[in-house]
């Protein structure tokens, strides 16, 4: 079979020189980039079937997330995110940008070999549809699908996001989240709300109704209400 060449940015020595020996060890070729100016040229120069990427790659360097968008949109090659971080923003605005897998560190050998072999296998996806984002629920980390959400309210430095079930909690705001939620689904009627289309009940020109609950309708922000609200099912 073919050598597989996998892209590793990663700016940390110990952690490249880990997660080199692990693919390596299990015949994968991998060509290493400390930041992002290393990793085009390595695009630019070699066929690469995967690209492994950290998501903090020191201090005045383009981010992992940068580099994941760039590969999505100009080279068509699948990553997945190999990163410390945990929390709900960023997992959010990594999960925009469509990796193929979120492997926490430290992680365990046989996580990250099966998320590059699961890449690899399914190869490139372009346009794939965000389902679900990354919520708080109490100490825990869970998938919320947009389907679920009926609004979602700001609150200072945090996100509610309102359910038929529960409420959902995650420290982000209204400009971040916009980046990740469809436009074909989810709308901004306020500073502070974006409502799903999908589960407006009624309309006035100043306020809507989503699951008995009245949200204010801003004209900064929905010049026509009624056009959005007629041109749901379409």
């Amino acid at each position: 079979m073919e050598e597989q060449t996998i892209l590793l940015v990663e700016d940390d020595f110990l952690n490249r020189r880990l997660c080199r020996k692990v693919l390596v060890d299990n015949a994968y070729r991998v060509l290493e980039a400390k930041n992002a100016t290393e990793a085009k040229s390595i695009l630019n120069k070699e066929k690469i079937e995967l690209a492994i990427l950290d998501i903090n790659l020191g201090e005045g360097e383009r981010s992992g997330i940068t580099i994941g968008q760039e590969l999505a949109k100009q080279y068509g090659v699948p990553f997945l995110y190999l990163t410390a971080y945990d929390s709900p923003e960023i997992i959010n605005r990594a999960i925009a940008t469509t990796p193929y897998a979120y492997v926490t560190k430290p992680f365990k050998n046989t996580d990250l070999l099966t998320s590059v072999a699961l890449a690899i296998r399914q190869g490139v996806k372009p346009n794939r549809e965000i389902l679900s984002i990354v919520v708080k629920d109490g100490e825990f980390n869970v998938g919320l699908p947009l389907a679920d959400i009926n609004y979602i309210e700001s609150d200072g430095n945090y996100l509610r996001f309102y359910t038929n079930k529960m409420t959902f909690k995650t420290r982000s705001t209204v400009q971040q989240i916009l980046e990740i939620l469809p436009s074909s689904i989810f709308v901004r009627t306020h500073r502070a709300y974006i409502v799903n289309k999908n589960k407006i009940d009624k309309w006035t020109a100043k306020k809507l109704v989503v699951n008995q609950i009245e949200i204010p309708v801003s004209a900064n922000y929905v010049p026509d209400i009624n056009l959005i609200c007629t041109n749901m099912d379409e």
